[in-house]
């Protein structure tokens, strides 16, 4: 199979492509597509040539209001144009919003481009789906951008105060469950208009849910996580604030008896486990979408190694049980942990959910590139 993603540098597009590198089968089967690609006649064809399925998730957000209304069509007739060309009838999704046809210039703009599109479809004899979404929000989104939740968590990183609009609503939805209900509409070859339903809240909840978050967290208490969106917005939270607010010193409580020190404060409960490491030795090297993991050396000498999927960047921690740090892993960055000591090394490890055999939300991914 191929599939084929516009906008694959966006939001959307980036946590589609994490949702397929989870499945085997769709691990080499994306082609992504960013803004540049996309405007290349070349490239864009030789993505395009031999499809499957296309996700159409580039789009312009914010701008001028011609620009709104004139650009998304305008991206919509060229991805149009070119499957014209190349004479294949993939399964088209469209990314659309549920402000498709409002009175504004974003909203005409949308409806316009999914014209096209259903025009193409009808004539190319193929299946189209559009998918219309609510306010999505999700790691790795841009502040002042994608959504108000991405400018709250910038806002919150940078010790910002946070520009509410206390009359605002929104309906949330987190990117990856957009990404689950693309891949299992692909999987069932579903077509058709897709409302896909997010949590209603207020600007302000969804403002005094970050705050509350983020005082619970920097005051050394990861908050309640059991309603998933909850866990989304935190993760989302965490994701902001990565690699600047690590590693977290631990205070050390000493006396003539020896040292304490607090591991983890959790409404959660959750799961601790210890694990000894022998010298030159790495553990890891897997990813989470949900999962709050904690790593804290507690004896020995090591070298916590983190890189966010689809980047090459790799953010090192030297750490060591004399001076107890402790490093939450974000989702959606492979981790790995190397006992650089000479003897063994004692590392304390906790999540805030007990491990599922059945739904293990770890999928390996190696930090460094196999041939360092």
């Amino acid at each position: 199979m191929k599939i084929v993603i516009t906008g694959a540098a966006g939001m959307l597009g980036t946590h589609l492509q994490y949702r397929l590198k989870s499945f085997d089968a769709y691990k080499r089967a994306v082609v992504a597509l960013d803004r540049e690609a996309y405007n290349d006649d070349a490239a864009l064809y030789d993505a395009l040539d031999g499809a499957d399925v296309v996700v159409h998730c580039a789009g312009i957000n914010r701008d001028e209001e011609a620009v709104l209304e004139d650009g998304n069509r305008a991206l919509a007739d060229r991805l149009a144009s070119m499957l014209e060309r190349v004479g294949g009838s993939p399964h088209l999704f469209y990314t659309n919003s549920i402000q498709k046809g409002a009175d504004s210039a974003y909203g005409r703009g949308k409806e316009a481009a999914s014209d096209v599109f259903r025009s193409w479809a009808a004539r190319a004899e193929a299946r189209y789906s559009d998918l219309v979404l609510p306010h999505i929000f999700g790691e790795g989104g841009r502040p002042y951008y994608n959504s108000a939740v991405q400018t709250f968590c910038e806002q919150l990183a940078k010790g910002e105060p946070l520009s509410i609009n206390g009359s605002g609503r929104l309906e949330l939805i987190h990117a990856q469950d957009v990404a689950a209900a693309i891949v299992d509409s692909i999987e069932r070859g579903v077509s058709g208009e897709q409302r896909i339903k997010g949590t209603a809240l207020s600007v302000a909840e969804v403002a005094g849910k970050l705050i509350a978050m983020h005082d619970s967290y920097t005051g050394g208490i990861i908050p309640n996580l059991d309603n998933r969106l909850d866990l989304q917005l935190f993760n989302t939270l965490r994701f902001s604030i990565f690699p600047d607010f690590y590693p977290c010193e631990l205070a050390l409580h000493t006396d003539p008896r020896g040292s304490l020190y607090e591991a983890v404060k959790s409404h959660n409960g959750g799961q601790t486990f210890l694990s000894t490491t022998k010298p030159g030795i790495t553990r890891g090297n897997h990813y989470h979408h949900h999962k709050v993991e904690r790593f804290l050396v507690i004896k020995g000498e090591a070298v916590i190694r983190i890189r966010r999927l689809l980047d090459d960047t790799v953010d090192s921690f030297t750490v060591s049980g004399d001076n107890p740090v402790f490093i939450d892993m974000p989702t959606f960055h492979t981790h790995s942990i190397t006992n650089i000591g000479k003897g063994e090394l004692l590392t304390l490890f906790w999540s805030h959910a007990i491990f599922d055999p059945e739904n293990p939300d770890t999928y390996f991914e190696p930090v460094l590139d196999e041939k360092e």
